[in-house]
């Protein structure tokens, strides 16, 4: 059995800008790129046709953005503007160090997650209480381009887990996007917290990870 965590919500908190646009707009400016007058409008825009589940970068949304709107700008001026905007304050959860060392007891760990921000996951790991050598892997929805639910950000964290999709137990708090594991045939444990309003906490995956006859054998159903 191999078990795999989303990362914000689920492991840690990360405060993020209430304002996205603007914070990215802060940070363009101050790399002396020229934020147009509707940057608002222009950030909400649609700028990459992507293909159902793939992920679009942030950066390459935002530079699609800026030349929709005439503007040039010095190279990776809007990857650095984007790293710099999303930059975490970060606290680990109550309960993650424990689950996360009771899942290694059972079989390789991976970190699946969403993020459309280069080096976000990757800060977010070195300001948490979390060992990076807790993990097997870190499997991001920017770096193999496909957000969950898409079955192959799936497909590929249980790949780099070295087991079967049938043997992967995802452990997260959105059913919409960490449900997603099931259309593999691996098992969504689903915690109480964010979307979900019923099931277990992040406390206590432990318990529900090893308290069953046989640990070391995949989970039949989702635990909910």
């Amino acid at each position: 059995m191999g078990v795999s965590f989303d990362l914000f919500g689920t492991l840690v908190t990360a405060e993020t800008p209430s304002d996205p646009a603007g914070a990215v707009a802060t940070e363009l400016a101050e790399r002396g790129v020229a934020v147009p007058d509707d940057w608002q409008a222009a950030y909400a825009e649609p700028h990459v046709d992507a293909p159902e589940g793939a992920e679009v970068p942030l950066p390459a949304h935002v530079a699609r953005a800026l030349a929709s709107r005439g503007i040039d700008y010095e190279h990776n001026a809007v990857r650095r503007a984007v790293v710099a905007a999303f930059d975490p304050d970060v606290t680990t959860r109550d309960g993650a160090i424990e689950a996360v060392g009771a899942a290694r007891e059972l079989g390789p760990v991976a970190i699946c997650s969403n993020c459309s921000v280069p080096e976000l996951v990757a800060r977010t790991l070195i300001r948490a209480d979390l060992e990076r050598d807790a993990f097997d892997t870190v499997v991001t929805s920017v770096g193999c381009g496909w957000r969950k639910p898409a079955p192959e950000i799936f497909e590929l964290t249980a790949d780099e887990l070295g087991v079967d999709p049938s043997d992967l137990v995802h452990v997260g708090d959105d059913p919409d996007t960490d449900g997603g594991v099931e259309d593999i045939g691996g098992t969504a444990l689903l915690l109480a917290d964010g979307e979900n309003g019923d099931g277990p906490t992040i406390e206590d995956v432990p318990e529900r990870l090893t308290d069953r006859p046989n640990a070391n054998a995949p989970m039949r159903d989702s635990e909910r």
